[in-house]
């Protein structure tokens, strides 16, 4: 079956270049309020709400970019991890790919009502904050697992 919708190969690499230094960017903002002082630009924004000042809209800002490059550093970088084909791309990986895409949305979405129902105030905030991130890293995960569970029973078979 032929596969027109992922990405080449190649791309993988890339995308791990660019989630891993995004990954250690997010962790450097949210545990310590890392945010060099040279990301401090000038930035076009459609609306911009403070909490303790005015809105703004369609307005240019003086803002810190470090958490908005890191985001787009991971999510761009799963992204082509994610859908980036194999070296072999058959139908069994098809298939692992399939079944993974549709238990990371799964569990991504009984995590999410878990929380709506249970969590409440700045805790469901956080919550749907990493929820961004979180159907990109389950599929991440639970494709690359099952994919070497698959080669490791191969390997057993033969």
């Amino acid at each position: 079956m032929k596969m027109n919708y992922l990405l080449p190969n190649y791309l993988k690499k890339i995308g791990w270049v660019l989630l891993v230094p995004g990954f250690l960017m997010l962790i450097a903002f949210l545990f310590f309020e890392f945010q060099p002082d040279f990301l401090d630009i000038t930035v076009f924004a459609f609306y911009n709400d403070e909490i303790m000042g005015g809105r703004d809209v369609f307005a240019f800002i003086k803002h810190n970019v470090f958490d908005e490059l890191s985001c787009v550093f991971f999510i761009v970088g799963a992204i082509l991890i994610a859908f980036s084909k194999e070296v072999v791309e058959d139908e069994l990986i098809s298939k692992i790919r399939l079944e993974s895409l549709v238990w990371a949305t799964y569990f991504n979405y009984a995590i999410l009502l878990f929380t709506i129902i249970f969590i409440y105030g700045m805790g469901f905030f956080w919550v749907m904050a990493f929820n961004i991130f979180t159907i990109l890293l389950f599929f991440i995960i639970r494709f690359t697992w099952m994919k070497n569970k698959s080669k490791i029973a191969l390997v057993h078979e033969e």
